[in-house]
C-alpha cells in the first residue's frame, strides 16, 4: 500500500474520482494503484505526482503492516525547485 498517496491525497481534501479524471485513468485503476494492487506507469507516477503536488518517491514508498498499525506516518518531504542546483 502507498500510504503516502492516501495521506497526501487526505492532506489536500481531494477525492480518488477527481484525481483519476485529471489522470485520465478509471478511479478503479487509482485506487489499485494506491492499494498496491497494480504498479503504476512511470508516466501515472509522475502525473500523480505533480497533480499532488509532492516527491514522486515519497508517494510510491511502501510500508508494511508494522509501520502501518504503530501510526509511523512521515511528514513529505519538501519539492526541490525545478531550475536549481
Amino acid at each position: 500500500m502507498y500510504l503516502n498517496i492516501k495521506l497526501q491525497v487526505f492532506r489536500l481534501g481531494f477525492h480518488q474520482i477527481d484525481i483519476a479524471k485529471a489522470l485520465g485513468i478509471d478511479e478503479s485503476v487509482l485506487s489499485k494503484i494506491i492499494h498496491g494492487y497494480r504498479e503504476p506507469s512511470k508516466t501515472q507516477r509522475m502525473q500523480l505526482a505533480n497533480y499532488l503536488n509532492a516527491e514522486e518517491s515519497w508517494l510510491f514508498e511502501k510500508y508494511d503492516r508494522t509501520l502501518r498499525s504503530a501510526g509511523a506516518v512521515p511528514s513529505p518531504p519538501p519539492r526541490e525547485e525545478e531550475g536549481l542546483s
